[in-house]
């Protein structure tokens, strides 16, 4: 953590809910930190199949309220970003739901930074259709994600608000950014949820990257580092 810092970034890791760790991204997460002057606190949640839902989404829910409770003490700021990548990404939607339903806690969190997540599990379009080319993500991987993340639910059920964001009402929630690639079978989520953000009168910006593909900013490469750079001054300016 920087000596002095202007807010506290938590941050979620993806892994299809079954994989990654909090330490997994601690060079990309340092450099955010140096660079925004934020604290990064990244959440070591429990991981399917062993532990599937509610228990990720309890655990991120957990680590949310004590920052709102604990960041200004522990931190010096009272100001909170939130984000993640992929299920990162459903997860940090799920839980400012949580705070905001459960707790009527809309205030602290200032901005959220949302990579190429899944919003509805019952699967959009984009998800359905893209078949099974060699990609880090394709039509396959992702629904066999979703039997491990919520097994034993189907279609209907995996459209609870509770489950899937893209259904749920999000009127109180905090400026967002969206990025997806167009190579991403996660496409239209992202494309979709964006719009129903706007429309709940919270300022977005979505980046579109033509021809990447699902986890894009995982490996280097010089579009990786303008995304950096975009999420790095979007959570600074929030």
């Amino acid at each position: 953590m920087p000596d002095h810092v202007d807010g506290v970034y938590l941050h979620i890791h993806g892994g299809g809910w079954a994989f990654g760790s909090a330490d997994g991204q601690d060079e990309k997460l340092w450099r955010l930190a140096v660079e925004a002057r934020l604290a990064v606190m990244s959440v070591d949640y429990r991981l399917a199949p062993e532990h599937p839902f509610p228990a990720g989404p309890d655990d991120c829910e957990a680590a949310a309220r004590w920052l709102v409770d604990h960041a200004e003490a522990e931190f010096g700021t009272g100001r909170l970003l939130i984000g993640g990548e992929s299920a990162g990404a459903h997860l940090s939607v799920l839980t400012l739901l949580r705070l905001r339903d459960r707790h009527g806690i809309t205030g602290p969190f200032r901005a959220a930074h949302l990579a190429f997540g899944p919003y509805d599990l019952s699967m959009t379009p984009s998800q359905r259709l893209f078949g099974c080319r060699r990609l880090l993500s394709n039509s396959d991987s992702v629904r066999r994600s979703y039997e491990l993340f919520t097994p034993g639910m189907g279609p209907e059920e995996r459209r609870d608000p509770e489950v899937s964001p893209l259904y749920a009402g999000l009127t109180g929630l905090p400026p967002a950014r969206f990025v997806v690639g167009t190579q991403d079978p996660l496409l239209d989520d992202s494309l979709f949820l964006a719009e129903r953000w706007q429309a709940a009168a919270a300022p977005v910006q979505l980046g579109v990257v033509a021809g990447a593909m699902h986890g894009f900013t995982l490996f280097q490469s010089t579009i990786t580092a303008r995304e950096q750079r975009r999420e790095r001054d979007f959570l600074a300016g929030a």
